[in-house]
């Protein structure tokens, strides 16, 4: 047998830790502003590919949400998005803010959990209905935002456009709470899962309540827009919430590119359900985060190492879905 010299033993161990880390290849996950659910989600999704999968790290950025989210997947300036199901699916098929625009290349690796649209009025407001916005100052979300889209949707096909309010404000969140906070606004839309941190902090300075939506409120937008389910918010969600509130709720979906590689995609979608405990103590919303909710609920084909993970684990994956 050979034997080393200690010279030569120390030689090799300082090669060894001399030798520089393989590069690891970082990964962008688009959210949203810091006062909704996006943010932190994917910064906590971030964090779990940082701990667990070899060779590749990972960063949430702050973006407008939505609708800027789908362009930046589809131009491959971020590789993973969090977005609402219904600017998915314009997206992906070229359809309302996005014709001309078809990113045919969208798919999902799952659906998140449900947002819900939240017409947040300060407590003292006689707005009783969608058609009592007409002549008020209502902040409609953020501009590339899901919310934007849910509220326009939402509007129209209850009878209520743009033209008819007093003022349509483009604010993010946490600037629609500082503008209800400060009168400086009637009403604002939130398209977020609930409970989210930007209302409970406006709760917690000032009287609130939400608008509750009729059925036939209800039933119009879903006509309007079928990716839309009767949502109901338990009372006591916020503070001064009385009274139980039936609104809205959309799908919020986990999308790539097609060119991912199948390997990867399946690894993060792997990792998304066998960590999703982690995700949960990170923000409440990710107890909708399930295998049942995605299959029932995505708007575009699953990305084929997603769809992968579904069959590994004996998921009867509908035909809609398969890429």
């Amino acid at each position: 047998m050979k034997r080393f010299g200690l010279s030569a033993i120390l030689a090799a161990t300082l090669a060894i830790s001399a030798a520089p880390a393989a590069a690891q290849q970082q990964l962008s996950i688009a959210t949203g502003g810091t006062g909704g659910v996006y943010y932190p989600l994917g910064g906590g999704f971030a964090e779990l590919i940082n701990r667990h999968i070899d060779g590749y790290s990972a960063v949430a950025e702050v973006t407008g949400a939505s609708v800027e989210n789908m362009a930046l997947v589809h131009s491959g300036d971020s590789d993973m998005a969090i977005a609402l199901g219904d600017t998915v699916s314009q997206a992906y098929r070229g359809e309302g803010q996005f014709q001309n625009r078809r990113a045919p290349g969208l798919r999902a690796l799952a659906s998140l959990y449900p947002n819900a649209v939240q017409i947040v009025l300060p407590g003292n407001s006689t707005i009783r209905s969608l058609a009592d916005l007409k002549g008020k100052r209502v902040s409609v979300g953020a501009p590339g935002s899901g919310t934007e889209v849910n509220a326009r949707v939402l509007f129209e096909s209850n009878g209520v456009t743009y033209a008819d309010l007093a003022a349509a404000q483009r604010l993010n969140f946490n600037e629609t709470a500082d503008a209800l906070r400060d009168g400086d606004i009637d009403a604002g839309v939130w398209s977020v899962g609930p409970p989210t941190s930007s209302i409970m902090n406006l709760a917690a300075s000032r009287s609130i309540k939400l608008l509750s939506l009729s059925p036939e409120e209800v039933a119009k937008a879903r006509a309007a827009e079928p990716i839309f389910a009767e949502f109901t918010l338990p009372k006591g969600i916020y503070d001064g919430v009385a009274e139980d509130v039936r609104t809205v709720g959309i799908p919020n979906v986990l999308v790539v590119n097609a060119d991912m590689s199948d390997d990867l995609a399946y690894r993060l979608t792997k990792l998304l359900y066998e960590r999703v405990d982690d995700l949960i103590a990170i923000h409440s919303a990710a107890r909708d985060t399930t295998v049942d909710f995605t299959l029932g609920s995505s708007p575009i084909p699953l990305h084929p190492g997603a769809l992968r993970y579904y069959q590994e684990i004996g998921a009867s994956v509908p035909a809609q879905l398969r890429p």
